[in-house]
Formats: C-alpha cells, sequence, structure tokens
C-alpha cells in the first residue's frame, strides 16, 4: 500500500507518494523540491505524513562545550523540566559539571548537543548507543539501537513545535554519526505525553513499557519507542 504525503508550503499544500525504497524524509523534499529548506514534519503518526516549509525559523545542533553549563543548569532548574529530569539530582553548577563534564570532554560514550533556534541556545540532546549502557539496554527491544534523551530548556518555547523539529535535526546528525545503526530508541516517562506525541510526529513508534531504576532510589515506568531509520530518514 502507498504511503501518501503532503508538504505544505506558504499556504500552498503538495501532495506526493513515497516511491519504493523511498523514504519519507526523500519523498517530502522531491515532492516540494524547494531550494531555500528542507521539508520538516507536522506529524508524520497519520495514514497521510504531513511536512511543512518553514522560511522562518532554523533548528540546528551543535556540540556542547563547558561554556553551555550554566545553561544546562538554568534549563534543569526550570519547572517543566525538572519534573522529569528531578531525580538525577539537584541541578547544580557542581552536579551539572561533575555529569555533563565528562561527556563534553569525550570521557564517556554519550554525546552532548545544544539545540540552537536562529542561533539561540534553547535547550540540548543527548545520544549513545544502548550497548554501552548495559543496565539500560537490558531494558530495551534492540540493545543495537541508539539512544537518545532532550530538552527544551526555556519555557516560552515548550508547545511552540521546537520540539519536533530539533529530533528531526537530531535524526539527520544521527544519521551522520551512527551510520550502521538502523533504529532510534527514546524512553519518556508513560506520564510524558506532551513528549511522547513529540515522538509520534517524527516518526518513533512507541512500543514495550518498562521500569527503569532513577538515581534518587525511585522506579519511573518508561514508554520504549521506535524509529525505523531507513523508512523515515533513509
Amino acid at each position: 500500500m502507498a504511503v501518501h504525503l503532503t508538504v505544505s508550503d506558504r499556504g500552498h499544500e503538495l501532495g506526493g507518494v513515497v516511491r519504493a525504497g523511498e523514504s519519507w524524509a526523500a519523498a517530502a523534499r522531491r515532492t516540494c523540491a524547494s531550494l531555500h529548506a528542507d521539508p520538516v514534519p507536522l506529524d508524520l503518526s497519520g495514514e497521510v505524513k504531513r511536512f511543512a516549509i518553514d522560511h522562518d525559523r532554523r533548528v540546528a545542533l551543535r556540540a556542547m562545550t563547558r561554556g553551555d553549563l550554566p545553561d544546562v543548569a538554568r534549563w534543569l532548574a526550570a519547572e517543566h523540566v525538572r519534573r522529569w529530569f528531578g531525580s538525577q539530582g539537584e541541578p547544580t553548577m557542581d552536579y551539572v559539571t561533575e555529569r555533563y563534564g565528562p561527556r563534553i570532554d569525550g570521557m564517556s560514550p554519550t554525546r552532548m548537543w545544544v539545540v540552537e533556534v536562529n542561533g539561540r541556545s534553547v535547550g540540548f540532546c543527548q545520544d549513545y548507543r544502548l550497548r554501552d549502557h548495559p543496565e539500560f539496554a537490558a531494558l530495551t527491544p534492540d540493545p543495537e539501537a541508539v539512544g537518545v534523551d532532550y530538552a527544551i530548556g526555556e519555557p516560552h518555547l515548550v508547545g511552540r513545535g521546537v520540539g519536533t523539529v530539533m529530533l528531526w535535526a537530531w535524526l539527520f546528525s544521527a544519521r551522520r554519526r551512527y551510520a550502521d545503526v538502523t533504529t532510534y530508541f527514546a524512553a519518556p516517562d508513560h506520564r510524558n505525553e506532551s513528549s511522547l506525541r513529540m515522538l509520534d510526529k517524527v516518526g518513533f513508534v512507541r512500543g514495550t513499557w518498562f521500569d527503569e531504576p532513577q538515581r534518587d532510589g525511585s522506579t519511573a515506568t518508561m514508554v520504549g519507542c521506535s524509529l525505523d531509520v531507513r523508512q523515515v530518514v533513509g
């Protein structure tokens, strides 16, 4: 059965079909043939995959540096982020430096990225091969997958579509860096419907629920979400 898609561009909606062996991203680019910007997802969870061209907003990732740690501490202290990251510890500068500094320095298999919107830092992503974290990989369906965690730190940008485009930018960054990987994986708390919906919109599929021990001794119930890299990104 053919997969249909639409691309919205300056008030016009273009329709297309995904060809055999073609990714959704490639089909969207071919359908709109834009010379100005690549299409980004509006919602890929339905039968028709919906994309748009955003001419005014550029979302990009760059490698995190130690100079970003004060922003990371501020983001982690924000109420909407603290709700989901608070079990890791108090977001003091000492804690943030101890936890994220080695990752920035390349001393950990986890890599850190700052999310920028039109050049302004607004949040972060981190990614890692699940097999490098055996205690976590044992809870997931595919230990060879690459995992991702993320947060939009600036409260005024929550619910504005930034997270969806952030994840889309991360997909292509990961595709370049993990060329052999066929599955991406994310596992938000089962109560975090906004995060789960964001994953839906970029092509992740919800799967197994599992309990994950937290640093503070509590246990959180997570929803494992997987993305087929070849189908979505190519």
